[in-house]
């Protein structure tokens, strides 16, 4: 999946010309605009819809890092509940004897 469909590349000075309405009338549309200064990307006008769809993607991709990262680091070694509190200092008993605050 790409995050831009086919953007238009456009100028600073072209996009100032052509108007925010216009340019978000054609974003409304589907249309991706990339606005340039001195032909370098600095800018992307994109729907709402389309946005979301770039959000989904990053977070999809951080989702599949994390699982990637601890199927590789898993020693398939697990502890139970008793042996980390006792790793933290403490028990079942002074977790329960905590205020609830």
């Amino acid at each position: 999946m790409t995050l831009l469909h086919q953007p238009t590349q456009l100028s600073v000075t072209e996009a100032a010309q052509r108007g925010v309405a216009r340019l978000v009338a054609d974003a409304e549309q589907g249309s991706d605009v990339v606005v340039t200064r001195h032909r370098r990307p600095v800018a992307a006008v994109v729907s709402i819809r389309r946005m979301a769809d770039i959000e989904r993607a990053a977070a999809d991709l951080s989702d599949l890092a994390l699982v990637l990262a601890r199927s590789v680091t898993d020693t398939g070694e697990r502890a139970g509940l008793d042996e980390v509190l006792a790793a933290f200092g403490h028990t079942r008993e002074s977790l329960a004897a905590l205020p609830d605050d």
